[in-house]
């Protein structure tokens, strides 16, 4: 669902469909905004999607774990595109400090945890790189 079609839909069905209040989403545009203006100029093509579009997206993957296949073809993206954006968007709130979350040294302070979840969906598999000092050939028997 693109935000041209619930940009006008009332407060409530927004807070519940996006998982932020609007007031909230106006801040992350905006904190968005500022990122890309400070960037580099680059050559290229312009982005397909508009910020808002792209926070929604991010909204959409964190709110319901849908795949990057799924939300791409939904917003008219390559399924790579729609992992940069929310990428991206992630990475730059994490970095604002209205968005920062507590260090670890404060979380390590306050040990009286009952229940640890973690997080593991979507995850990036580390593969070695293949190249051929990596690889041992096989001996060749009955060759002199």
């Amino acid at each position: 669902m693109k935000f041209e079609e619930i940009q006008d839909i009332e407060d409530l069905k927004f807070k519940r469909l996006t998982g932020v209040k609007r007031r909230t989403f106006s801040k992350i545009v905006g904190i968005l905004g500022e990122s890309i203006k400070n960037r580099k100029a680059k050559s290229g093509r312009k982005k397909k999607l508009d910020i808002e579009n792209c926070l929604l997206m991010t909204l959409e993957y964190l709110r319901e774990y849908r795949t990057y296949f799924h939300i791409g073809q939904n917003y008219g993206v390559s399924e790579s595109t729609a992992y940069k954006i929310i990428k991206w968007v992630e990475e730059t709130l994490i970095q604002h400090p209205d968005f920062s979350l507590a260090g670890r040294k404060s979380l390590e302070e306050n040990n009286n945890y009952e229940v640890v979840m973690i997080d593991a969906t979507e995850t990036p598999i580390e593969r070695p790189k293949k190249n051929r000092k990596t690889f041992t050939r096989a001996r060749k028997k009955g060759t002199q």
